[in-house]
C-alpha cells in the first residue's frame, strides 16, 4: 500500500510564464466582485517577485441595483450600470492594471464570439446556478481542445458556490497536469470536476435566479460575510500553488455559521 502523501505539481507555466497568467474570472456577483480584488493583490504581489502576474477579463451580464450594494460594495452613482464595467475600471484605476469586462455571459452559446474564443489558462466561476455550472464545464471541454499555445492553454477550474451561510470552492485540472518524478510524494495529475465528482448532489439542487427586491431581501439568501471569506479562502488556494508551485489540498468546504472549514485533499 502507498502511504506516501497525494501531492499535485502545478503547470509549470503557472510558476515561469513567459506572458501574464491568463484568467477568464465568471460572475461579478457577491463572490466575484470580491474575487477580482484578490487577483489584482494577487497580481501585484506576483509582479513585486519577478513573476509575469495575471491577465483577467470578467464576464457578467448583470447591471447594479439597490439590493448589490452593501454586499458587493457598490456606490449609489453606479446603479445601472454593467456590473463587470464598474469593477474592471475601478480596479485598473486603482491597480493600474489593463484587465477587462466582458457583458455577456460565459456560455457555450456565445463561446466563439468572446474574446480569445473563450480561452484562457485558469477560470473561476463564481455562478448562482447549477445549470451554469454544467455548461461553463462543457465550455471548458471546448476550449482545452482548441488551446495550442501556452498563454491560452485551457489548466484550471476555480469554482465557488455558497448557501446563505456555507460554501465551497472546488479546484479542478481541466486535462491531466504533467507530474514530475517524485520520491518524497505520490504525485497526482488529475483533479475532477466540480460538475463530475458532484454530480448527483448538484442535479437534486434547484435553480432560483430571482433577484432581490432589497438588501435585507439579499442577505435573506446570502449572510453578509460568506462571499468575502469564500473569495479569500480560494485566493489563497491559488496563491499558494503560484508561490509552492504545488499543493495537497483541491479545495474546502466552509460552514460560517458554525466557524468551520473542512479541505478536500488531492487524494
Amino acid at each position: 500500500m502507498n502511504t506516501q502523501k497525494a501531492m499535485h505539481y502545478a503547470d509549470n507555466y503557472l510558476i515561469n510564464p513567459t506572458n501574464p497568467v491568463t484568467v477568464n474570472l465568471i460572475g461579478a456577483g457577491g463572490t466575484g466582485s470580491r474575487m477580482l480584488t484578490e487577483l489584482a493583490r494577487m497580481n501585484h504581489s506576483l509582479i513585486a517577485l519577478g513573476h509575469a502576474g495575471l491577465q483577467v477579463n470578467l464576464f457578467d451580464d448583470d447591471v447594479v441595483t439597490t439590493a448589490n450594494q452593501g454586499r458587493q460594495l457598490f456606490a449609489d452613482a453606479e446603479v445601472g450600470l454593467p456590473k463587470s464595467v464598474v469593477l474592471i475600471n475601478r480596479n485598473n484605476r486603482f491597480f493600474g492594471t489593463n484587465w477587462k469586462a466582458v457583458t455577456e455571459q460565459f456560455s457555450t452559446v456565445n463561446l466563439k464570439s468572446l474574446p480569445n474564443q473563450g480561452r484562457a489558462n485558469i477560470y473561476i466561476s463564481c455562478v448562482d446556478t447549477v445549470s451554469a455550472r454544467f455548461d461553463i464545464a462543457t465550455a471548458l471541454q471546448d476550449c482545452a481542445v482548441h488551446s495550442n499555445w501556452e498563454r491560452n492553454k485551457s489548466l484550471y477550474w476555480l469554482d465557488i458556490g455558497n448557501a446563505r451561510n456555507t460554501g465551497q470552492g472546488i479546484l479542478s485540472t481541466i486535462e491531466e497536469i504533467q507530474q514530475p518524478n517524485s520520491n518524497l510524494y505520490r504525485t497526482v495529475s488529475n483533479l475532477p470536476m466540480v460538475t463530475n465528482e458532484f454530480k448527483e448532489l448538484l442535479e437534486a439542487q434547484t435553480d432560483n435566479r430571482e433577484p432581490s427586491c432589497s438588501l435585507a431581501e439579499a442577505l435573506e439568501k446570502q449572510d453578509l460575510f460568506i462571499n468575502s471569506t469564500l473569495a479569500n479562502m480560494g485566493a489563497s488556494l491559488l496563491w499558494k500553488l503560484f508561490r509552492e508551485g504545488m499543493t495537497e489540498y483541491r479545495g474546502f468546504f466552509l460552514n460560517l455559521a458554525n466557524f468551520r472549514s473542512q479541505p478536500i485533499l488531492v487524494a
